[in-house]
């Protein structure tokens, strides 16, 4: 589809009724107004948000935290992860160790990965790889990515046979490893291995090393290494959240349990009703989940919760709050 500007959903419905379908003849969920500001600007805008209101923390010198450990007075919660591997590290059950891991897997199961697509800095960080490159360049890439992306999913769905669901290859990745190594290097050495190179503790770290530097005159050799090893992570590892993450495959494990809050088809909406051949809520999704037909991506446990789905959907059939309506739509 030639999709024009990215959220014109009257330049869309102008491109369908060229091929003789239009949308809005039987569809009610098409929006009447347009929105003024678009789920992807907002997706932005909130780890920018987290990390000024640890800046502001850290200026007015209060204790409310950061990800890696966020609360208030008495009361706080860790990281699941920097949780785990504390009390693997010591060998020992942790009382405020055990409690954040606990209301951490409540909130997995409960929302899923969004905090990957709504909290976590790096995914806003790892933009910082195209500030020095033209848009042209920018456009070249993102299609090239587009393509690799595209006939990836092709050869999934071909070695696997289409409309089988996902092997076990495809519910385990290089993340899950990174996760195992991890856990075990915390065993062997006895500190938590992945929080000192965690990119989220790193951008807080950088938020702390660049306040002392301009309110207290500190220098040391964390200003640069800091900032550093933070720059290689997220620049130069270009598939670090969907190869390397293991804090994202704690998230799609415990995520297996998650019911609420998927990605809902109304047929009564998707413009596949009447045998048009869309998938674009499939050719956006950058988990591979196919919401119209689930049995051709991957699971469901993956969702970040991050809309494009919804926010491409030319028929605004896709919604986190609707139930399914047909035995064809996401399960």
């Amino acid at each position: 589809w030639v999709w024009g500007v990215r959220g014109s959903m009257p330049f869309a419905f102008q491109r369908f009724a060229e091929f003789g379908y239009d949308p809005s003849r039987h569809c009610r969920c098409v929006p009447r107004k347009v929105e003024v500001m678009h789920i992807g600007q907002l997706r932005r805008l909130m780890p920018l948000l987290v990390l000024v209101v640890a800046g502001v923390g850290f200026a007015l010198s209060r204790d409310w935290g950061t990800l890696c450990g966020v609360g208030w007075a008495d009361v706080s919660l860790l990281c699941p992860l920097g949780a785990l591997e504390t009390m693997i590290a010591e060998r020992t059950l942790i009382p405020r160790a055990c409690i954040s891991l606990i209301a951490a897997i409540a909130l997995i199961v409960l929302v899923g990965r969004a905090f990957c697509a709504w909290i976590c800095p790096v995914p806003l960080l790892s933009r910082l790889r195209y500030v020095f490159v033209s848009r042209d360049e920018r456009e070249r890439r993102k299609a090239e990515q587009e393509r690799k992306r595209r006939d990836a999913l092709l050869d999934s769905a071909v070695s696997r046979g289409v409309g089988s669901w996902p092997s076990w290859r495809d519910a385990f990745d290089s993340r899950h490893v990174v996760l195992a190594v991890s856990l075990l290097l915390t065993a062997v050495f006895g500190f938590p291995v992945f929080c000192v190179v965690c990119p989220i503790g790193l951008a807080f770290s950088c938020v702390l090393v660049i306040f002392l530097l301009f309110s207290q005159g500190d220098v040391s050799w964390t200003v640069v290494a800091i900032p550093l090893v933070l720059a290689v992570e997220v620049v130069f590892f270009r598939k670090w959240c969907s190869s390397i993450c293991p804090l994202s495959a704690f998230m799609s494990l415990v995520g297996k349990a998650n019911r609420t809050f998927l990605p809902r088809v109304a047929s009564s909406c998707c413009i596949e009703r009447d045998g048009v051949t869309c998938g674009r809520c499939h050719h956006v999704c950058n988990e591979r989940i196919d919401p119209r037909h689930p049995e051709r991506g991957a699971s469901f446990s993956e969702c970040t919760r991050c809309a494009s789905c919804i926010e491409a959907c030319p028929g605004k059939a896709i919604s986190f709050l609707r139930q399914s309506d047909s035995a064809g739509d996401s399960k």
